[in-house]
């Protein structure tokens, strides 16, 4: 979990161009299919929607063989991140970011 949590962040903060992104919330996590030590774990994600000062992403985790190339999915959630100031309160995330992640729907 910690590892998903990290790397959503990680992935949230390089999306609304800032270092300073905390973790809001995480939907329901349950674990697919096992995951054993040693193993290799990819984490994906994807911008799902970005308010004021906020975004969710859509965050899969998936368990890779090195021996045959297959990745199986074990874990999908929604996390939403806030951006802070230094002092930990919200601020707006940048129009320009805001921009470039609108739904195209929202233009109709």
């Amino acid at each position: 979990m910690a590892w998903i949590d990290e790397a959503a962040a990680a992935y949230a903060a390089q999306v609304a161009d800032t270092p300073r992104m905390v973790t809001k919330h995480i939907a329901a996590l349950t674990f697919e299919k096992p995951v054993r030590p040693g193993q290799i774990i990819k984490i994906y994600g994807e911008v799902d929607r970005i308010g004021k000062s906020s975004l969710r992403l859509n965050i899969e985790a998936r368990r890779h063989s090195v021996y045959n190339g297959t990745q199986r999915v074990v874990v999908e959630t929604k996390m939403t991140f806030v951006r802070i100031d230094g002092d930990g309160e919200a601020i707006p995330i940048s129009e320009k970011v805001r921009q470039k992640y609108r739904d195209p729907k929202d233009f109709t």
